[in-house]
């Protein structure tokens, strides 16, 4: 768990932005991975998923403030959360401004589909050079095809881990690219559901309105930040024992 903690992006969200426009401008291969405690836990249980985390050629940031205050009961100083769906926003200004191309991958349908138009219509520079739904059956085949179109930015809403791992076992094949894992993103950017309102967002309490408007969530969340806490307690014990040696 410590060697996420010491990898994970210590910068501003503003200056991490900045960073990611940069590698975009310059053709710079970029891997992004959104983390929250859930992320963390699921790595610790996965293997490959936890290799790709550690690769040098991955970026985590905190998407989560329970990463970020995890980080400081370490003595990790994580300056601020950078949440996932305001970097795919951020991404889709920097395609328009530098007129670069998107694939999209994941969601339903409807929901992917309604984002491309709201793209089209939001962001007339940026250029849409593909995009599938997440239900179809070959998703090894959509990166295959998406090889060929050499986009700018690939961004896959498939839900962690699948889509880290479909990006990271395809990630050699790219020269170039800023490739993030999204998770539900696409459904709040395309409409369908709604943010959390700026009070929460504020005070850190994203995950609270989520659970409050789908109650469904509530045990994954549970059992996930449950077993982090104790796990972050565990970690924090055994350094301030071994520091008093």
């Amino acid at each position: 768990m410590v060697k996420y903690f010491e990898k994970i992006y210590k910068g501003s969200k503003n200056e991490f932005h900045k960073l990611v426009r940069r590698n975009l401008k310059n053709d710079t291969k970029m891997f992004i991975v959104t983390a929250n405690p859930e992320t963390l836990m699921i790595a610790e249980e996965d293997y490959n998923f936890k290799k790709a985390l550690l690769d040098n050629n991955t970026t985590i940031i905190a998407d989560g403030i329970g990463v970020v205050k995890g980080a400081k009961m370490l003595s990790y100083n994580i300056e601020e959360t950078i949440p996932g769906i305001e970097l795919c926003s951020k991404l889709f200004e920097y395609c328009n401004e530098l007129k670069k191309s998107i694939f999209l991958l994941g969601a339903k349908e409807e929901i992917v589909s309604k984002l491309v138009n709201i793209i089209n219509s939001k962001y007339p520079n940026a250029i849409i050079c593909g995009y599938e739904n997440g239900y179809v059956e070959n998703k090894q085949a959509v990166f295959n095809k998406i090889e060929t179109l050499h986009p700018d930015v690939v961004l896959v809403a498939l839900g962690i881990p699948q889509q880290e791992l479909l990006i990271y076992n395809n990630l050699d094949k790219f020269d170039k690219g800023i490739f993030v894992g999204v998770g539900g993103s696409f459904d709040v950017l395309s409409g369908v559901k709604k943010r959390a309102p700026k009070l929460f967002r504020k005070f850190n309490l994203e995950w609270l309105y989520r659970i409050v408007k789908e109650p469904a969530r509530f045990r994954r969340f549970f059992n996930s930040n449950i077993k982090y806490i104790l796990k972050i307690r565990r970690i924090k014990n055994v350094k301030g024992k071994n520091n008093k040696i």
